[in-house]
């Protein structure tokens, strides 16, 4: 029993990444219908911002948890503005290419500047020990990553739901063309969507600095996964891409603890998901289908 919810516990913590990752990519795909490869290059520069702050300037854990997000969020709108929006009247493989281009050129600076061995980033010692559950203890860290990535959803929920701009941003992000039809000029807020959706990128990688090795291919070996969450949760889908995230940690722990002896199928789970849900599903669990033609 207590191993059972150990590995759940743990299931819920890689889905607390899974979940701010594919929240930040189903904004910016449901508003400007860009594929962003480059997501997973931002939750890089995010863990390795944390670490370049606190090595050579000092900069403790808590200040890069502001800084990196808003830099790295304000970078962003200025990608969008620079580069992006030129290319969103075209088919999507255009700018899929380019965050796809941008995601090789970023981690080869990183590469050339730090190399390619893993950097430790050392835990917050307001954060260090254990918490005992009763049945099992479990670290600190991340118990505050699992409360801390749920209350954000929450927050975001709240803004998307209860607010007037939340409310623009959440139609102009689930149903643009319905949302123009009304009046509301959604160009307005692609730029800062754009953004938003980064600096949930660069907010995740400074929380896995700590927990995982800082290295410049740490998002390389995500955005894959992540990609298949907003799949399953369905393209476009706030709702449904935090859903999906917590589920698929779920389905990944409980996978990797009891079918290890089956390593081709532990490590691909998610694929099969992915894929009995396209079966049933074509537009994901809690995406729109589109009307025929």
């Amino acid at each position: 029993m207590s191993g059972f919810a150990q590995n759940t516990f743990n299931g819920l913590v890689s889905g607390a990444f899974y979940a701010l990752l594919a929240l930040g990519l189903a904004v910016i795909f449901g508003m400007l219908r860009v594929v962003n490869f480059a997501h997973g290059a931002f939750y890089m520069l995010g863990a390795f911002g944390a670490y370049v702050l606190l090595t050579e300037a000092g900069v403790p854990f808590w200040a890069a948890l502001l800084i990196m997000p808003v830099g790295l969020g304000l970078l962003g709108m200025a990608l969008e503005r620079a580069v992006i929006h030129r290319l969103t009247r075209l088919d999507p493989l255009y700018n899929f290419l380019l965050t796809f281009g941008l995601t090789l050129i970023l981690q080869d600076l990183v590469k050339l500047r730090y190399g390619v061995q893993s950097s430790p980033y050392a835990t917050p010692s307001l954060l260090s020990g254990s918490v005992n559950f009763g049945l099992f203890d479990f670290p600190t860290y991340r118990v505050f990553i699992l409360g801390f990535a749920v209350l954000l959803c929450v927050a975001v929920w709240w803004v998307l739901t209860r607010t007037r701009i939340g409310m623009v941003v959440r139609a102009s992000t689930e149903r643009p063309d319905l949302t123009r039809a009304f009046g509301i000029d959604v160009g307005r807020w692609v730029t800062p969507v754009f953004g938003f959706g980064i600096g949930l990128a660069g907010l995740a990688g400074v929380l896995a600095a700590p927990m995982r090795a800082v290295n410049p291919l740490m998002g390389a070996d995500l955005i894959i996964v992540v990609f298949a969450v907003v799949v399953i949760g369905g393209l476009g889908s706030i709702f449904g891409s935090v859903a999906a995230g917590f589920g698929i940690g779920l389905v990944q722990a409980w996978g990797e603890a009891y079918l290890s002896h089956f390593p081709i199928v532990s490590q691909t789970i998610v694929f099969v998901v992915m894929a009995g849900v396209l079966l049933w599903r074509p537009a994901g669990l809690f995406g729109r289908e589109e009307a025929p033609a």
